[in-house]
């Protein structure tokens, strides 16, 4: 997934990486405290991830790659 900053909303990857279907599914997911990133609970939809992040959902993980 390419972008002008380098960076993805969280919310946008979740979709992006078919976790989800909408962005208020990743919304619910988020605010309930399902997803780590850096092994840390983010409950902000539209934190900025960048390339090397780790994404923890539903017993899944994923790792942003940006280019």
């Amino acid at each position: 997934m390419t972008n002008s900053n380098n960076t993805i909303e969280l919310g946008k990857f979740l979709k992006w990486a078919g976790v989800v279907q909408t962005g208020g599914e990743a919304k619910i997911l988020i605010q309930a405290g399902r997803v780590k990133v850096n092994d840390v609970i983010e409950t902000r939809r539209g934190h900025k991830l960048v390339e090397g992040d780790r994404v923890f959902v539903n017993n899944r993980s994923f790792t942003v790659e940006l280019n």
